[in-house]
């Protein structure tokens, strides 16, 4: 695949063609492209701060289910 079909292919991937001047619209995908770029980023770090702490046991759990932890129990 040649590099202007997979960017053919991008910008048409992150929505409408903004504008009917190829260089707007090209620079309006850049744009897109850094959002995107961000968002997944942002994902990535919350994803592995959930799986870091995925088992971690601070205390028990009460019973009652209210969320408060036994500690020395």
């Amino acid at each position: 695949m040649h590099k202007k079909t997979a960017w053919r292919f991008w910008a048409k991937a992150l929505g409408e063609k903004a504008s009917k001047s190829d260089k707007e619209s090209d620079t309006i995908a850049i744009i897109r492209t850094i959002i995107f770029v961000s968002y997944l980023t942002t994902n990535i770090f919350i994803v592995a701060g959930v799986i870091r702490h995925w088992n971690d046991n601070p205390g028990k759990v009460n019973p009652i289910g209210d969320g408060t932890c036994l500690e020395n129990s």
